[in-house]
């Protein structure tokens, strides 16, 4: 715990039984109280890494309910667990768990309610490895969901994310697209909902490993990232009803 908050750390996983170890043995464990893996119908044995490791609440998904799909159920797991702070980190060791001291803190002390990780921010995410495209199409992505937002956020693409519990009760994620644009509609629900965003540096690591999704998906990404953004703005000035804001 910290500051009297229970964390847990969500790990969505696809085929990361090469690296789970990595990532496991650098979470914080002096204030993560608890880890949920979520296996979504891996074809290696993600499951049986996890089990290795000692890790207590493991879910496999029997068929492969997509990279949203798999985050419904490890917001869901983490609420049932009693979690005041739910930390969602890739299991692929793209992302440090060495900042998880930092990420809660800022919630556990009611700076702010929600924390992305930005790769963006400082030089990390060319110095890291990610392709040239997929940051220019970062970048553009990001200007157009600033714009339509009106927010300031360097990076909405991030897989590093932390919430309050209060946040994740408050939006209706269960709306959400089971595919990779559910992180984008989540951080619009959470501003439609008037709770506002931290960020923090945070360094990544392309190999071999680690996922990624090829030119095809990004492209799908792309569109549906544009699709909630103009929802979104239509949603604020009242020209349409958006579904993804919805209360539970």
């Amino acid at each position: 715990m910290l500051n009297g908050k229970k964390i847990v750390v969500v790990l969505p996983a696809y085929n990361a039984s090469l690296t789970l170890e990595r990532t496991y043995n650098e979470i914080p464990f002096d204030i993560v109280d608890d880890v949920v893996l979520v296996d979504d119908n891996s074809r290696d044995n993600t499951v049986g890494e996890g089990q290795r490791l000692g890790i207590r609440h493991i879910i496999k998904h029997e068929v492969n309910k997509g990279y949203g799909g798999n985050q419904k159920s490890c917001y869901r797991k983490a609420l049932e667990l009693g979690a005041d702070i739910v930390i969602m980190l890739h299991p692929d060791y793209q992302y440090t768990p060495k900042l998880i001291h930092s990420i809660s803190a800022i919630i556990a002390f009611d700076v702010y309610p929600v924390v992305l990780a930005s790769r963006i921010l400082g030089q990390g995410a060319l110095r890291g490895g990610m392709p040239l495209y997929k940051y220019v199409f970062n970048r553009c992505l990001t200007l157009f969901e600033n714009i339509m937002l009106a927010q300031k956020l360097s990076e909405y693409h991030t897989g590093y994310r932390a919430f309050s519990a209060d946040v994740l009760r408050s939006i209706n994620f269960t709306h959400n697209s089971d595919d990779f644009v559910f992180d984008n509609e989540m951080i619009s629900q959470i501003f439609m909902n008037g709770f506002e965003i931290a960020e923090v540096t945070c360094p990544t690591k392309y190999f071999p490993e680690a996922s990624s999704i090829n030119f095809k998906r990004s492209m799908k990404y792309g569109r549906g990232v544009l699709r909630v953004s103009l929802t979104h703005r239509f949603h604020k000035w009242g020209l349409i009803k958006g579904k993804l804001y919805e209360k539970q």
